[in-house]
């Protein structure tokens, strides 16, 4: 595993395993279990994807039986669009808090950049300062949006997770992270099920003289642009197989190759610059 260095001098692996779309709480807290004995140490998970308390669970019966520490573990959790306020906010923190059965997050992100978010990014700002959550970041700011955020709050986000992978590269919001010294994580990192992913007869080719499969050579593209990674799978065997990308390193020119296949914006039903999509989330009509 390798690591970066957050904003707040605390690392974070650049591969995590995320549970977005596993509401089952027996299956979501299997997958947990299994990703920590795979070797897994950041779990990524959201208010919204209605999984803390399976997520905390399954870390709190880990740390019981021995498998792992808690500070040897990075848990992320995100802030909502209701909760977008300061006051609200200190409510949705705690709730997150309570449901995971923790003393103190690693991350906590603002999940969009909607309502109140400045007003929110107080109410963490403090809930820092309290070590309560140890680390405090954004999702889904877009270049400008991020720019006038660090340009205006106390606390620059220490991350930023927004969709990354060779179909959508987002060169300029990698360089927007960079100049501000925050750490771009990638959701969908596989292309959210969309593009042939494993279809590719360029990724195959490359995938093959790795003695790798796709999947381990599309998540080591983005790690090796210094992307943490958070692939999602309720499958034992998915879960290891995708861990295993820390034993070769892709040429500079197939990381050319990977990056050519983009198409400049991404192809996940998340749409978050069509009006419809943003009036939707803020009507309670669509989750993310």
């Amino acid at each position: 595993m390798e690591y970066l260095t957050l904003n707040t001098g605390a690392k974070i692996p650049m591969e995590g395993f995320g549970v977005f779309r596993v509401p089952d709480h027996d299956i979501c807290k299997q997958a947990v279990l299994d990703a920590i004995r795979t070797g897994y140490r950041l779990f990524d998970t959201a208010a919204v994807y209605r999984n803390e308390k399976a997520l905390g669970e399954a870390v709190r019966e880990a740390i019981a039986e021995g498998l792992v520490t808690r500070e040897e573990l990075f848990i992320t959790s995100k802030l909502w669009v209701q909760d977008m306020d300061y006051e609200s906010a200190k409510g949705g923190i705690k709730r997150s808090l309570d449901m995971l059965g923790l003393e103190y997050l690693d991350l906590y992100l603002l999940h969009q950049a909607l309502r109140d978010y400045f007003g929110a990014w107080r109410a963490m700002e403090e809930a820092y300062s309290e070590g309560k959550l140890r680390a405090i970041g954004v999702s889904n700011f877009y270049p400008n949006i991020l720019t006038n955020f660090c340009e205006t709050v106390k606390i620059r986000p220490a991350v930023n997770q927004v969709e990354l992978h060779p179909w959508f590269t987002q060169e300029d919001a990698l360089e927007t992270m960079k100049y501000y010294g925050v750490i771009p994580e990638a959701w969908a990192p596989l292309g959210g099920g969309r593009y042939d992913v494993f279809e590719n007869e360029m990724l195959k080719s490359i995938a093959a003289s790795h003695e790798k499969t796709v999947s381990q050579v599309v998540l080591r593209w983005n790690t090796q642009r210094g992307v943490v990674v958070i692939p999602k799978s309720t499958h034992k065997e998915r879960i290891e197989e995708n861990f295993n990308i820390w034993d070769f390193a892709l040429s500079e020119e197939e990381m050319k190759q990977i990056s050519s296949l983009n198409m400049g914006y991404g192809g996940t039903r998340t749409k978050h610059f069509d009006p419809d999509f943003v009036r939707q989330v803020l009507s309670n009509k669509i989750h993310d």
